[in-house]
């Protein structure tokens, strides 16, 4: 049922407007996901309406449905099921009271954009003529009015985003962009690191500065009101320049990381056939039987969302009442985290969503709303736009933790897979703004105030399919399976939801060694993958990229230096079926890895907008082979290093390869996320077309050129 489970009423769904528009709810928010878009075709679809008479509502508290965040690439499993239903079940009712109007039977009606035609009169009724402004007052009761794959006229159709020109034209469309009458401009002094608390600054200087409006002070959160944007930087550079801070606890020594990781306190779980266990996991035993064993260790660095902007968010503070707008992944937590840190009710705040700077998981968005708001109460009626600096959003957001995952394996005599060991080691991945039992905030100022909030408290994530363990068990056949997820207690830098979660680092490991298993067995890499499947659906998305990218072709025409390699996941082992192939070259000179084209085949169920999903199969593969080859955060023991551009690099448009998409179309069949289900076999398709191409395993992202060349030279 998605969402309706908890929002059954049409109501909260779909209205029908007197003008002969259609008002569609979503609490999912538009994050270049294309998701707006498909719901719309969704609900013109299934109400029969023209496209262009669809008017969406998305992620607003004080009139969409709660659909938590917008996350996990469940969006069309949830929210596009629920207007699905309530939009079949609303032409369902229009039908009926178009009966009784008409004075016809049910059999004998038609419905063409809206208008409602006897056959047997020739009468006919609209939409806004017949219920236009009223209420439905009634459930989805999911009683079988859905129309038929066949029957669709707009679903399954490309279709371009309307909202594309303003943003490639430069046009105000973001948070950033928002222009509100009498609107102030605010401005926050972060600490200089984790754990720095204020002692003492020069405010009296500062408040004299022009247009300068208040300079607030609660405890280690400074921060500054001006008139005017520019006025509000320079307040703010010179608030830093004059603040003292007694810094925090040094970090820990990021070139011992990987060893760091596996000796801290943790707790171990044992996953089997989708079931986490509480019985102690069992110890790695050697099969008697084997010929060859295989291990090695693979290593995800911490990464940063790295959004193209810095977060942002506008908030108005009126005669009790908040209102805030933001381009956070949920505004209904966002809405309980600043109801809790400032000690309102959570009828009394209204949170918007506004697009942003594109950015999959939990960044720095809902920490500049909570700024904002802090700030807005210092200033009764007018709004106050908050924007963090380059240096705020690179220091100070949450990031994607870091992981190790150690896999062994046995083959036989005749290359037969034996056993499979799998131990992940990582943090929780969720530090999202929630309700905590122990009273914990994860709003970053909630924990610099006077009177702090505790960072949140760390129920463990024994689920499978959560966090670090996300992917962690194979599609495959693999005999004897055991999968560790050892969960670290603690983490030296703020972590939060990054895209796919454990996925990305444990399919980049899985889809690696499955890849040197192959080799090790004197197979090919495609034939072993299917050799060990049962899933036809996943064996199609590989031969479909197999065939795509010319394999069989290419492992008959190699030549030095160029490789191909391939990746494969079923994301969460319930949703996208995603194959990857990428086709590269290896400066033996300077390990530079030129990628030259990508070939993509998935099958995500069925399609609503293909446009939309090759869109987003493109993106994963751009993101991902970013933080395969580019990205990783660093830090000394002072604090994070990586604060600009220059020491956080990310792919660039001279390093992008042409990317071909295919799609597996399945009509009628359940929706499927794909954003996330793309990102996990690309970082392996890369390193398994290096080791085609020069001979060399390479296990420890980013794959940046110097350390490309120092294996080489190992090698």
């Amino acid at each position: 049922m998605g969402t309706l489970a908890f929002t059954p009423g049409i109501d909260a769904w779909v209205r029908i407007n007197p003008d002969e528009t259609v008002t569609v709810f979503t609490g999912k928010v538009e994050l270049g996901q294309h998701i707006k878009t498909a719901l719309a075709m969704i609900a013109a679809e299934e109400l029969e309406v023209n496209l262009t008479r669809i008017r969406l509502v998305s992620g607003d508290t004080a009139q969409t449905p709660n659909e938590g965040y917008t996350a996990g690439s469940m969006s069309m499993e949830f929210s596009g099921n629920a207007i699905r239903n309530a939009c079949a079940e609303a032409k369902q009712i229009l039908l009926e009271k178009a009966v009784e109007k008409l004075n016809t039977e049910m059999e004998n009606l038609m419905v063409k954009d809206g208008v409602i035609t006897d056959t047997a009169s020739g009468r006919s009724l609209t939409y806004g003529e017949l219920f236009g402004g009223k209420r439905f007052e009634v459930n989805v009761m999911e009683t079988g009015f859905l129309k038929a794959a066949e029957e669709f006229e707009i679903v399954g159709r490309p279709l371009y985003r309307d909202d594309l020109v303003a943003k490639v034209l430069g046009e105000p469309c973001f948070v950033q962009d928002l222009e509100l009458k009498n609107m102030v401009h605010g401005r926050v002094v972060h600490p200089p690191n984790y754990g720095a608390r204020l002692v003492s600054v020069d405010s009296g200087s500062v408040i004299q500065l022009p247009g300068v409006i208040k300079v607030v002070r609660d405890g280690s959160f400074l921060a500054v009101i001006a008139e005017r944007e520019e006025q509000a930087i320079a307040a703010m550079n010179q608030l830093k320049a004059s603040a003292e801070w007694k810094s925090g606890p040094n970090l820990p020594d990021q070139s011992s990381l990987m060893t760091s990781m596996k000796s801290q306190p943790h707790h171990s779980y044992w996953i089997k056939n989708g079931t986490t266990l509480e019985e102690p996991p069992p110890p790695m035993e050697t099969p008697s039987n084997a010929a060859k064993t295989l291990s090695a260790t693979y290593f995800r660095p911490f990464h940063m969302h790295a959004a193209i902007g810095p977060s942002a968010g506008v908030a108005q503070w009126v005669d009790g009442k908040m209102t805030v707008w933001a381009h956070n992944q949920g505004p209904f937590p966002l809405r309980a985290a600043i109801a809790q840190v400032l000690g309102m009710d959570g009828s009394d705040i209204r949170v918007i969503h506004m697009d942003g700077p594109g950015c999959y998981g939990h960044n720095g968005a809902d920490d500049a709303a909570m700024d904002a708001a802090l700030l807005a109460r210092q200033v009764p009626g007018r709004p106050v736009s908050l924007k963090w600096t380059r240096k705020d959003e690179h220091a100070w957001e949450p990031y994607g933790p870091a992981m190790v995952v150690d896999i062994q394996s046995s083959l036989d005599v005749e290359g037969n897979l034996l056993d499979w060991n799998f131990d992940v080691w990582s943090c929780d991945h969720s530090g999202r703004p929630r309700p905590d039992r122990e009273g914990g905030s994860g709003m970053l100022s909630a924990w610099h105030l006077e009177k702090p909030f505790k960072p949140l408290s760390k129920p463990r994530s024994k689920a499978p399919q959560l966090g670090s363990s996300r992917n962690a068990e194979p599609l495959y056949t693999f005999p004897n399976q055991r999968i560790v997820n050892h969960l670290l207690q603690e983490t030296p830098l703020r972590v939060s939801s990054h895209r796919g979660l454990g996925s990305y680092a444990n399919l980049f490991a899985m889809e690696s060694f499955v890849d040197e298993l192959a080799h090790a067995a004197g197979a090919d890499p495609v034939e072993f993958r299917l050799r060990h499947l049962e899933d036809e659906r996943a064996k199609a998305v590989i031969q479909a990229a197999a065939e795509k990218s010319g394999w069989e072709f290419w492992k008959k025409s190699k030549t030095p230096d160029r490789g191909m390699g391939m990746g494969f996941s079923m994301y969460k082992n319930r949703a996208s079926y995603v194959a990857v192939v990428v086709d590269l070259h290896v400066n033996r000179g300077t390990g530079q890895i030129f990628m030259d084209q990508a070939f993509i085949a998935c099958d995500s169920g069925e399609i609503v907008n293909p446009d939309g999903v090759a869109n987003q199969l493109e993106g994963a593969f751009l993101q991902s082979a970013s933080w395969t080859l580019k990205e990783q955060v660093s830090f000394d023991r002072e604090g994070i290093i990586s604060t600009d551009w220059y020491s956080y690099p990310i792919l660039r448009f001279p390093d992008a390869p042409r990317v071909d998409v295919t799609l597996l179309n399945q009509p009628g069949s359940a929706y499927m996320g794909v954003g996330e289900g793309a990102m996990g076999p690309i970082p392996a398709a890369i390193a398994n077309a290096v080791f085609d191409a020069v001979g060399v395993r390479l296990r420890e992202i980013p794959f940046r050129p110097d350390k490309v060349k120092k294996t080489l030279l190992l090698n």
